[in-house]
């Protein structure tokens, strides 16, 4: 099996970064002053043919398997692609890389679809996903920015900014319609929401003492998931106890808020994340 070369590997005096060209894969960003935000698993595979485990995975052309809940590899395939780098500058305030792929038309998605990943490591991370339409009939795709992020124990961490949002619940046993949040979001069990949500959302964390804010555009839904003990262990790339340590909250356009692209046109998704002292 071929094994991914390093990443590359980006210093400024606002922040380090890294990411593989498989996938587009940004894997680490810690900005000055503070310890690394993005989560990786230590039982991630890091070869040409699996998806990485950890840090920002892009979800494209479609989400988990699709809404017609067949469709495979899970996420979509531009996350076990080669993007190929057309930008790379860095600055006193930080690195920008803009990756971009092309992908051609295949049996579970019959369509030509550009996407563009511009990546800014500084006192932010910004991340922008743009997917151009380069053919001659409308395709409607799911996308989302998997964020894994790192926390100090997620029994303790506190998820405000969805009060109020509907979200489907897809962790088992969950009720087959929409339920409404009421209050901040605490973890006691495997959570796997798709919030109906286009606002800010804070994590705070006291054992790191830190409070991370994920802002995003042109994103209709905000998806919080930790696998708990159960679905960790049944995931050969996820360590077994690695759940207490990390969270996902993803920007991402899925399931009955999929995005429809003309012939021509583009659709672009922003997501940031920024971190604060508590």
């Amino acid at each position: 099996m071929t094994m991914l070369p390093s990443p590359r590997r980006f210093t400024s005096d606002a922040a380090t970064g890294a990411a593989y060209d498989h996938g587009a894969h940004v894997v680490e960003w810690t900005p000055a002053g503070h310890a690394p935000v993005l989560w990786m698993s230590g039982a991630s595979r890091f070869d040409m043919a699996s998806a990485i485990r950890g840090g920002v995975p892009i979800c494209l052309p479609w989400f988990g398997a699709g809404r017609s809940l067949d469709l495979a590899p899970a996420h979509g395939f531009a996350r076990i692609r080669t993007w190929f780098v057309s930008e790379a500058t860095t600055t006193p305030a930080g690195t920008t890389v803009r990756y971009n792929l092309e992908l051609a038309p295949s049996e579970v998605f019959p369509h030509s679809l550009n996407a563009e990943y511009l990546v800014v490591f500084g006192t932010e991370l910004a991340l922008e996903l743009t997917v151009t339409n380069p053919g001659t009939d409308a395709f409607t795709i799911e996308e989302a920015l998997h964020t894994y992020i790192a926390v100090g124990d997620i029994h303790s961490v506190v998820v405000s900014g969805l009060d109020g949002c509907a979200y489907l619940d897809k962790a088992p046993e969950a009720p087959a319609t929409a339920v409404v949040q009421q209050g901040d979001i605490v973890f006691t069990d495997e959570t796997d929401r798709v919030y109906s949500s286009t606002g800010d959302v804070v994590i705070t964390d006291p054992l790191l003492k830190r409070r991370i804010i994920v802002s995003k555009t042109n994103s209709a839904n905000t998806v919080v998931w930790n696998p708990w003990i159960a679905k960790a262990a049944a995931m050969p790339d996820f360590g077994d106890d690695e759940w207490t340590g990390m969270l996902c909250v993803e920007g991402a356009n899925a399931l009955g808020d999929a995005i429809t692209v003309e012939p021509g046109a583009s659709h672009t998704m922003s997501y940031r994340l920024r971190v604060e002292a508590l």
